[in-house]
């Protein structure tokens, strides 16, 4: 690595770094006003505070470092051109494309390291925090954020569930078992489906097997419609909704729309979702792309300010058309492949073309 690359990167990494915690920080202080009432009301005690947030930061930092890193190479770029550096830097015959390549192989290992982040810390950093705020804090019941094979116990009987879709209230394949206090089987309930309806968990058909107490052999056997099941588990206690995908990563989203695939659900979300965990962390590199001809062509009037305008103005229009276009996917207007990477194709070929457009 030459000196003017160790200067370009050493540069890009102070301003990253110093925009990141800036912004994770605002973030975390927004955050913290949001939901202090909540710790308050309750009388939380002070390390639920620090888990919490503690286990927020993951899924904060991969969602501002597009714009962080849009932030740095804006400002890296501009400062060089302010000063006259990169003015002498070419004059050496350093062309601009080996200048800004630097750049663009952090802003690619950056991008690794969302995907990372995404796939192995915010899952789990997410799913902490929830449970933290839901049940230590609120003191609400444990919530079952297992989605396929899920086993528990319940109202003194065990409970076998094939699928959860707990944003439509509803569960496939349930199989109930309930036993006397020699654990002997007396009862066992299948049913191919349960939905959530009148604060209950109905069964439009299931199969009722009696067992005796003494031989444990079959006495009674029939199909009972419209079933209640003694289930006193809300849908909010089956672990997470629709919008709170944060606690799947990549691979669990992929095994389970392919679960509800196979049992012939409507699984748009999901793949949106799925697809959405390799073209997100993406985005840093976009931002990079974008952010180099915009430095590039207003350098001699950069400053800190302006600098901070331009990219949350970029940042924020890349987040609004992303958010566009994944709601488009959800309501099934656009294929999930295309609703998770038409922003990023988007803004590659708009930073791209400006780029290409740059006077060398």
């Amino acid at each position: 690595m030459t000196l003017i690359n160790r200067y370009i990167l050493s540069t890009f990494i102070k301003i990253t770094s110093l925009s990141l915690a800036a912004f994770v920080g605002i973030y975390l202080l927004v955050d913290f006003f949001e939901k202090v009432d909540d710790f308050l009301e309750h009388q939380a005690e002070a390390q639920y505070y620090f888990t919490y947030f503690a286990c927020k930061t993951p899924l904060i930092i991969s969602q501002v470092l597009p714009l962080t890193i849009l932030m740095g190479v804006f400002l890296t770029l501009g400062g060089l051109t302010k000063s006259n550096e990169l003015t002498a830097i070419r004059a050496g015959g350093i062309s601009l494309f080996k200048i800004i390549t630097p750049l663009l192989i952090a802003a690619t290992v950056l991008s690794g390291v969302n995907f990372a982040l995404n796939e192995y810390l915010v899952p789990a950093g997410t799913r902490t925090a929830n449970h933290i705020l839901r049940t230590e804090v609120k003191g609400k019941a444990t919530s079952l954020t297992k989605r396929d094979n899920v086993w528990f116990r319940d109202n003194n009987a065990l409970y076998h569930i094939n699928l959860v879709v707990a944003e439509k209230k509803q569960l496939y394949g349930v199989s109930m078992y309930q036993f006397d206090q020699q654990l002997q089987i007396t009862k066992r309930i299948d049913a191919v489906d349960v939905i959530y309806r009148d604060e209950s968990w109905r069964s439009s058909s299931a199969t009722v097997r009696q067992f005796s107490t003494t031989t444990g052999q079959l006495t009674a056997e029939n199909i009972r419609t419209d079933l209640v099941l003694p289930l006193s588990k809300t849908p909010e206690d089956f672990g997470t909704s629709a919008g709170k995908n944060e606690e799947l990563n990549f691979s669990q989203l992929r095994h389970l729309s392919r679960r509800m695939q196979q049992e012939g659900l409507d699984v748009t979300r999901y793949r949106v979702d799925m697809f959405s965990r390799l073209a997100t962390p993406l985005a840093c590199l976009i931002m990079a792309f974008v952010a180099i001809p915009f430095a590039l062509q207003k350098s001699r009037n950069v400053n800190l300010a302006l600098g901070i305008s331009m990219s949350v103005l970029i940042g924020v229009a890349f987040f609004i058309v992303q958010s566009t276009l994944i709601a488009l996917g959800y309501s099934g207007a656009l294929p999930p492949f295309i609703a998770a990477w038409s922003a990023n194709i988007i803004f590659l070929l708009f930073g791209l073309f400006l780029i290409l457009s740059t006077r060398d």
